[in-house]
């Protein structure tokens, strides 16, 4: 009988690991403005990922080409799928990049990325 639980409590125990570790991660699936797009200054910047992010470990940064940052405020959405970023002033003609960090709620992993627009 003793076998029996302890060969139970090791199938449960893998298989809850393997369930840990088969957790998606949040992934980066569309911004507004689109990666290398060129744009008139937009108001707010999106960033949409396939997981709910837990918000704490959730940001942007914005920065010009030559590397000055752009001031944005940074918040995550309700249903914890979207950063919005609220630049703090009118974002001037030029390349900017954005630099984003994202921890999937579920798992805490954490991803990076980047991506590029242009204001005319």
């Amino acid at each position: 009988m003793a076998l029996r639980a302890l060969f139970l409590t090791a199938v449960l125990s893998a298989a809850t690991l393997s369930a840990g570790q088969a957790s998606a991660h949040a992934k980066l699936v569309s911004s507004d403005p689109a990666a290398n797009s060129i744009v008139a200054a937009p108001k707010a910047i999106r960033l949409t990922f396939s997981e709910k992010l837990a918000p704490a470990f959730s940001t942007f940064d914005l920065a010009m080409a030559d590397g000055m940052k752009a001031p944005v405020k940074t918040t995550v959405s309700a249903d914890r799928k979207t950063i919005t970023g609220v630049p703090t002033g009118r974002l001037m003609a030029g390349t900017y990049k954005i630099t984003w960090h994202a921890a999937a709620a579920d798992d805490g992993h954490r991803m990076d990325g980047t991506l590029a627009f242009t204001v005319k």
